[in-house]
């Protein structure tokens, strides 16, 4: 290969979009108007938080862009879309109902063109439409994953990580407003919402980002030659075709290729280049690609880096494990557990109280969130069900100093001053392990450290077993239906499958510890035994690694599974009607009627509820409200698979900064702080 064409191979170069630009808007006062009209003064009350939020969030998207970082204004838009998503009823009642559009001021979106510099020509949403809005909001967050991905350091192996997952993120918004989100109904739109344009910058962003994957394949060196040769054949031919589709798209359509030469006219001449360097390598390599015989039966996954080198490559392995592992491990489970941590987590920003209150925390108001845990009643409410606490203790360990042990490791494997670059992991993780033992924290609490702990522990996995280092973390974990007996191991597979152990458990005391006289306790007590349900799957996963006591084998997994699965069923109705428990969704009162907030709030598997007919939409403002919630959520959860850019996050507990990993030094004081109350109280 040419100088040439290795410098047209390693992309110094690449392609991002800008923000798009809009003209302020008020939305609370309208928004509460209505919300006091149709329904009343108490359920306007009970949302006003969502709708301040919602209001600042806009505000700042056009007011403080300049002054906030990428990752700020990332998660300021991610805040909004929420927010967004929770009012559009409201929209749709303001469009639909001719005699409020009539009385109430309208609310008119104006969107500018991204890709002209004069922001002139703008376009108006129809008058109480969220159609623009929402596709506009879809390309900004694609746009500003697009802005993250080039503005990392992308000579550096951590860098070309991150850029490469923020071209996958930005790739997968493209792709839902091409597909999902692009106004068909708005009269006029910029051609930069088009159907055509959103299809061109999914392209372009899968392109880039398969082109830094390939770049990682070609440093590899962990299979033989012809294995290498032939998945580097097939990474080529993968790119071409993605530039090649991309590229076709704008040529041929001249208003297309006129208003892209407007914008930057070495971005076609970009395109070309690439497709013709991508198809000559493919081609070349063609004869590479193996036949199905010739294959192995299973492919090993390529790592950037291997362990065993330079020490450059520490920190993007550690965050590399976040990606793969959390991912591939957890995340796929966990996309229904939302009302869980609406009511209890404090780290998520978005609350539903006892009272049937909305909360929606400003966007930049870091963590830990007020939560309100008056729905958890200080015993079992049945005698009958405390049974089953005995056959779901929580396993014990002993006390274990990781920073120590893993930083000396990083200090002989490489060096002081790599041990000083993932300092503040260390820390972190030494300081969730201490917090993990203590017992006088809440439930909501530990379940948050332990789900943090495992992430991290996620991170350091690939540098295990630490064969390298002459004192290798020792972990001792005591059976929980057997405490006289232990496990004693190096392996890390040990501590993680306790730590969901525990997970599972502490669901499960949840659960019991719901008033589940209320509809809001039943509803939160079931959903905690669905969370406890997705963390022993998991389990079964890492515990054939762990080499554990019987608590961790199978069999005993597949029991306690089983046993979970008849506690649903044994938790009684709750005996109050709609009007004892104000604005609660009306659809979650009664499991039979299965609308989408019930079907996602009460996860109800009785035989006798699913045959139950489908029925309409919560009509009650906080049903809707939570409705849009969860329907962001989800969605939200299927384009961001990306952990590793959340640590780019100001709220993040470990950070990125400058290439380090480093602990956020104001959220630690706050949670400690908040260690410290529950304590005392």
């Amino acid at each position: 290969m040419s100088n040439d064409d290795r410098k047209l191979l390693n992309p110094e170069t690449v392609l991002s979009i800008p923000l798009k630009k809009t003209d302020p808007v008020e939305l609370y006062l309208p928004l509460r108007k209505l919300v006091a009209s149709k329904y009343s003064e108490s359920d306007a009350h009970k949302v006003e938080s969502v709708l301040q939020t919602l209001n600042k969030c806009r505000r700042d998207m056009v007011e403080r862009r300049g002054d906030l970082s990428l990752p700020m204004q990332r998660d300021c838009l991610l805040h909004y879309f929420k927010c967004l998503c929770m009012v559009e009823s409201l929209f749709t009642s303001l469009s639909s109902d001719a005699d409020a559009d009539a009385d109430a001021d309208p609310i008119i979106f104006v969107w500018y063109d991204a890709l002209n510099p004069e922001h002139e020509d703008g376009v108006s949403s129809q008058r109480n439409g969220i159609q623009l809005e929402r596709a506009a909001v879809v390309f900004n967050l694609g746009a500003i994953y697009s802005q993250i991905a080039a503005s990392c350091d992308r000579t550096t192996a951590l860098g070309r990580h991150l850029a490469m997952e923020a071209f996958k993120v930005a790739a997968n918004f493209f792709f839902q407003l091409w597909k999902a989100f692009s106004p068909k109904s708005v009269v006029s739109a910029t051609l930069d919402l088009t159907s055509l344009f959103a299809e061109f910058l999914h392209h372009v962003f899968s392109a880039q980002a398969s082109e830094l994957e390939l770049q990682q394949q070609l440093n590899n060196n962990d299979a033989s030659y012809a294995l290498q040769q032939h998945r580097c054949a097939l990474a080529f031919s993968s790119v071409y075709k993605l530039y090649d589709r991309a590229y076709e798209l704008i040529p041929p359509d001249s208003a297309a290729r006129k208003h892209v030469d407007s914008f930057d006219q070495t971005w076609v001449t970009h395109l070309y280049q690439k497709v013709t360097f991508f198809q000559e390598e493919a081609r070349q390599r063609q004869s590479s690609i193996l036949s199905e015989s010739e294959r192995p039966a299973v492919f090993s996954r390529v790592e950037s880096c291997a362990l065993d080198h330079d020490a450059e490559c520490v920190t993007e392995i550690l965050v590399r494990g976040i990606c793969r592992r959390w991912i591939l491990g957890c995340a796929k489970f966990n996309l229904q557990q939302k009302y869980v941590d609406l009511i209890l987590s404090e780290y998520n920003p978005f609350k539903l109280m006892k009272d049937g209150k909305l909360v929606a925390y400003p966007w930049d108001m870091p963590p830990p969130y007020p939560t309100d845990s008056a729905i958890l009643s200080s015993s079992v409410t049945s005698s009958s069900l405390s049974d089953i606490l005995a056959f779901l203790p929580l396993k014990k360990t002993e006390p274990l100093n990781l920073y120590e042990s893993l930083r000396s490791y990083f200090v002989l494997k490489y060096s002081e001053s790599v041990a000083k670059r993932v300092e503040g992991l260390l820390q972190m993780l030494h300081k969730l392990r201490n917090q993990m033992l203590r017992e006088d924290l809440s439930l909501p609490l530990r379940r948050d450290c332990l789900i943090h702990y495992f992430k991290c522990l996620c991170m350091i996995e690939p540098f295990f077993p630490m064969n390298a280092s002459p004192n290798p973390p020792i972990f001792v974990w005591y059976n929980a239906v057997d405490p006289q007996q232990d496990s004693s191991q190096h392996n890390i597979h040990l501590e993680k499958a306790s730590v969901l152990f525990n997970l599972a458990s502490l669901c499960t005391h949840i659960a019991l510890s719901c008033d589940l006289t209320t509809i809001q306790g039943h509803c939160l007590a079931v959903d905690a035994l669905n969370d406890a349900l997705n963390w022993f799957s998991v389990l079964r996963f890492e515990s054939k690694k762990a080499c554990g006591k019987m608590d961790l084998s199978e069999q005993y997994i597949h029991t306690r599974n089983n046993e979970i699965v008849s506690l649903k069923f044994k938790f009684p109705r709750p005996q109050c009607d709609i009007s004892s428990s104000p604005g609660y969704p009306a659809a979650a009162f009664d499991p039979l009627i299965s609308g989408p907030l019930a079907k996602i709030l009460v996860q109800s598997t009785a035989p006798q509820y699913l045959g139950a007919k489908m029925k309409t939409c919560p009509s009650d403002v906080t049903g809707q409200f939570l409705l849009g919630y969860c329907k962001a959520h989800t969605l939200l959860q299927g384009i961001c698979e990306a952990p590793c850019l959340d640590l780019l996050s100001e709220v993040s507990p470990v950070k990125i900064k400058d290439g380090n990993l480093v602990a956020n030094a104001t959220l630690e004081a706050a949670l400690e702080n908040m260690s410290l109350q529950e304590t005392q109280q």
